[in-house]
């Protein structure tokens, strides 16, 4: 007979709020699941035996997951309390107890004072964004379902990964070869030639030794930032991969090198994966994406345009480099500016400036015979400037992280207001099946209400066609109404612990 799982007995909602906090502190990688080593040192503050403690896990854990969330976890706590009063531990002692009171969180020894040394632990700015984001800016995220949205939840390791550059461009336009001029040494899985070498997506990072780890391995690794690629199925996975190697560079720099841009509307319509949006999750998650074009390739293809369209609202990141530039003399090189320019111009859609580095990044020494004395001048100047940007990185790093964190939280906010003003407009018996439709087709228009009604600036809203498409997925009438408290939650993040935060960590002396 199967075992229900989950709290039989109702819980209080002060109870509900001491065992998230709880479980926040057993859940040392966030992902939102207590497992192994995690769960033993936790169960073992109880002082219950090991026969004891295993009988917890087993009728907590009634569909064998290997793992407790937080409604199990619930449950778990309830046991154990019930196990220090003295009851013998079944599968249907919950279920007895129907007449007694709700039962009080169990005695766990030492468990106070490592939880006020946890909130007092706040030891860096990125310490304290977790802590804020646990506490304030997740329970918004899982009421509304922002997750399902395009925005996978943050994990620990998400707040500790190293800055990330990424590489895009189309096919042998040397992308794998800057990586490699930047190490100046090969990595391993490394594949450069004239034709589509790079057939997957390839992240280099720094390791204790030289190897390859498969795309399905680092997915499921806790502390590796890469669990929100399980999104896009094992396809996906089977197309991606980690180089690691030990590098002084990847101390502090990830690259991730990608596949070269088909210009075929055949080859894109037949790869197993969402190619765009990956680029779009790896794109959020960089720190810098570099958009290689080679003096013979300046055509951009449908595929691209996409790729391009897909980092929208990530300008700020985007850097243009004009690579093999010594294959073309210095007058052919104007007019293979002016012709990029042009391209970007029609693909970019904006009106401020993109940086473009020109220059040959690869071992070779410049091609003087065909650029003359003027244009390695030019390309060391560039190549300097380029790197001066990687250099910045590491140092902008927490910024970046900054930034990232408030510009999640502001999407977070009206991704909240754009579902409670759905769910607003179902009706309470009638028609909801022809509402929800009606809604769904007329997106910009519950777009525009809200945008009014909260005074919200009109950029800041999500793409509405992907968000029409996640969405007919959903039943409107299962959505939260609005709740002022979360949302004033992150309002008070945003407007006084972040700078408070920002205030303990600054330098003493200013």
């Amino acid at each position: 007979m199967e075992i229900l799982s989950g709290p039989i007995i109702s819980c209080s909602k002060e109870h509900q709020k001491i065992y998230q906090q709880w479980f926040d502190f057993a859940d040392s990688d966030g992902d939102g699941r207590l497992t192994g080593n995690d769960a033993t040192k936790f169960f073992e503050m109880s002082k219950l035996s090991r026969p004891e403690l295993k009988q917890v896990w087993a009728i907590a854990d009634s569909k064998r997951q290997g793992f407790i969330g937080f409604k199990e976890f619930t449950t778990a706590m309830q046991l154990v309390s019930l196990a220090q009063a003295g009851h013998e531990l079944t599968p249907d002692l919950l279920k007895s107890n129907d007449g007694m009171e709700l039962i009080e969180p169990p005695l766990m020894e030492g468990l106070d004072g490592l939880l006020v040394a946890t909130l007092s632990a706040v030891t860096s700015i990125t310490d304290g964004l977790k802590r804020l984001y646990i506490e304030k800016l997740k329970p918004l995220e899982v009421a509304y379902h922002f997750n399902d949205f395009g925005c996978p939840l943050l994990t620990n390791s998400d707040f500790d990964a190293k800055p990330m550059v990424m590489l895009l461009g189309q096919y042998s336009t040397g992308k794998t070869t800057f990586i490699k001029h930047l190490l100046k040494c090969n990595y391993p899985g490394a594949h450069i030639g004239p034709e589509p070498t790079t057939d997957r997506f390839v992240v280099v990072m720094s390791g204790p030794d030289e190897r390859s780890i498969p795309g399905n391995t680092i997915a499921v690794h806790a502390e590796m930032p890469f669990s929100g690629l399980t999104t896009f199925g094992g396809a996906f996975l089977s197309k991606f991969e980690c180089s690691q190697m030990p590098h002084p560079l990847l101390e502090h720099i990830t690259f991730v090198d990608t596949p070269g841009v088909l210009s075929g509307e055949k080859q894109r319509t037949q790869r197993s994966y969402d190619f765009t949006g990956a680029i779009s999750w790896f794109a959020a998650k960089c720190d810098l994406i570099l958009l290689l074009f080679d003096p013979h390739k300046l055509d951009i293809s449908d595929e691209f345009k996409r790729v391009i369209s897909s980092v929208r609202g990530h300008d700020d990141k985007i850097r243009v480099v004009l690579n093999k530039a010594d294959q073309v003399d210095t007058q052919q090189l104007m007019r293979v500016y002016g012709a990029l320019m042009w391209s970007l111009g029609k693909v970019l859609n904006t009106p401020e400036v993109v940086r473009v580095y020109i220059g040959s990044f690869n071992d070779k020494p410049v091609n003087e015979a065909v650029v003359g004395p003027i244009g390695r001048e030019l390309f060391e100047k560039e190549q300097d400037d380029l790197l001066a940007d990687l250099i910045d990185i590491p140092k902008k790093a927490c910024d970046r992280r900054i930034n990232e964190f408030v510009k999640r939280a502001r999407a977070a906010k009206i991704h909240a207001y754009i579902i409670s003003q759905l769910k607003k407009e179902m009706p309470a018996v009638m028609g909801k099946a022809k509402t929800q439709q009606r809604l769904i087709d007329n997106l910009e228009d519950v777009f525009a209400k809200v945008q009014r009604e909260f005074h919200l600036p009109a950029g800041d809203f999500p793409n509405a066609e992907h968000f029409r498409e996640v969405l007919s997925a959903y039943n409107i009438d299962k959505f939260e109404k609005l709740k002022p408290k979360m949302i004033q939650a992150v309002d008070d993040m945003l407007g006084y612990d972040i700078p408070e935060l920002l205030k303990n960590f600054r330098n003493p002396y200013d």
